[in-house]
Order: structure tokens, then sequence, then C-alpha cells
């Protein structure tokens, strides 16, 4: 009785350390996928930036300044747009995570399931054979008796 229970608990435990690393795995997957692509945005948009401020240190006259105000407006725009894309992909990995987490987890509760089903199954047969063991015992005549 204590070695079945002992190794059940030892089995859902087993289950439950491989289904933890699978998601802490995604997790990380997705975390590191996801700083990536901030770094990759934030490389691309300081460097832009700097190029600008480059340029705008150059700039020994007012005609100079005029004609930089228009480059100023398009990289404030341009990073402005490639911080919303790359919240946009951030989120849709965030989303493609979660759902493969959520397809781990429904495995584990189907496994989960079915397991108890063919315990339950289990139970129900030993009841069952226990019960017409007592019914053919009780039936049966006493040693002595007719």
């Amino acid at each position: 009785m204590y070695a079945q229970f002992n190794e059940q608990f030892a089995a859902a435990t087993r289950q439950f350390a491989d289904t933890a690393a699978r998601i802490n795995r995604l997790t990380l997957e997705n975390a590191e996928a996801i700083v990536g692509l901030q770094l990759a945005a934030i490389e691309e948009r300081t460097s832009a930036t700097f190029a600008f401020l480059g340029e705008a240190a150059q700039i020994r006259d007012m005609d100079g300044a005029k004609n930089l105000w228009p480059k100023g407006a398009q990289i404030a725009r341009e990073n402005v747009e490639r911080s919303l894309t790359t919240g946009q992909e951030v989120i849709g990995r965030l989303a493609k995570a979660n759902e493969a987490i959520g397809q781990v987890a429904k495995g584990q509760f189907e496994a989960a399931a079915r397991g108890a089903n063919e315990t339950v199954k289990q139970a129900q047969e030993q009841f069952a054979q226990a019960t017409k063991g007592a019914t053919v015992a009780a039936t049966q005549p006493k040693n002595g008796q007719k």
C-alpha cells in the first residue's frame, strides 16, 4: 500500500518537475528573444540619433539649423515608430509563449485526468472483486452447517 502511494507520489513529482522545466525553458527562450529585439531596436535608434547629433554639432549658422529641423523630426518619428513596432513584436511573442505554456499545462491536466480515471477504474474493479468474494463467502455454508 505504502509502496504504491510512494510510487504514485514519485511519478507525480517527476511529472511536475518535467513540466516546470519545459515551462522555464519556454519562458527563458521568450525572454531572450524579447531582450534581443529590444536591444536591436535600441542600438539602431541610438546610432541614428547620434548620427543626427553629429550633424547638429557641425551646424554654424541659422540656415543649417533650419535644414536640420526636418531631419530631427524624421529621427524622432522613426524612433517612435520603431518603439511601437518593437512593442507589438514583444506582445506577439508573449502571446505565443503564453499559448505554448497553456498547451503544456493543458497536456498535464489531461494526463492527470487520465491517471485519475485509471486509478478510479482500478479501485472499482477491486471493489467489485471484493464484493463478489464477500457475496460468495456469505452464501457458502459454514463448516458444520447445512
